[in-house]
């Protein structure tokens, strides 16, 4: 079984992601469970904006697109600003639309019997409205979503240290992204044992 994480941190290679020290947990539970990890950070490619699969131009979301066609596990992994999604997630998620019409040789949305699931962090509280937002726009495009399939973590209202720079909290956020990994693997388990077929017509 194989994993993608994107990492939509807005800061690129090689600064430290505070985002990808939490995803790092649910990583190495993925791995625990036997399974492979690809992990991309999204803001270090050429992603084109738009709604198509190539938007041509040195476009590099095709490959982000294997890598998803080639995972049964999902996590998008994004920071918080201004209580929303980072605009990179934002982008990621625009992209993924094209999905929601391409379909495999059975006539399924080609999303369906692949799960997915959120790791948030910010220094601000819109740790849950953020996961809605990511959650609701996975669904839309045909992955299902676990339940508890996220972590987070946050200093609550008003701004405060990173992730990185504060002990506080690590210990419920880390037990929380285990138990979103097994939740992820155990329901991709039982679809690839037992898939949803098309949707009637």
């Amino acid at each position: 079984m194989r994993a993608l994480v994107i990492n939509c941190t807005l800061k690129p290679s090689p600064a430290p992601s505070n985002t990808e020290a939490l995803a790092g947990i649910v990583i190495a539970a993925l791995k625990g469970h036997g399974v492979e990890v690809d992990v991309v950070r999204a803001v270090d490619l050429n992603i084109a904006p738009g709604v198509e699969t190539d938007m041509g131009n040195g476009d590099e979301w095709p490959g982000v697109h294997e890598k998803l066609l080639a995972a049964q596990i999902l996590v998008i992994a994004s920071p918080t600003w201004v209580g929303h999604p980072s605009s990179v997630a934002q982008r990621v998620l625009e992209r993924m639309d094209a999905m929601i019409s391409e379909t495999d040789d059975d006539g399924r949305p080609i999303a369906y019997n692949r799960v997915a699931g959120v790791v948030v962090t910010g220094n601000e509280d819109g740790a849950h409205h953020v996961i809605s937002e990511i959650d609701g726009a996975l669904a839309d495009i045909g992955y299902t979503i676990p339940g508890q399939a996220w972590t987070y973590w946050n200093m609550g209202p008003g701004p405060g240290p990173n992730y990185l720079d504060e002990e506080h909290g690590h210990d419920w956020a880390a037990s929380t992204g285990r138990a979103m990994a097994s939740n992820l693997f155990h329901t991709a388990r039982a679809l690839a044992a037992h898939p949803v077929p098309a949707p009637p017509s």
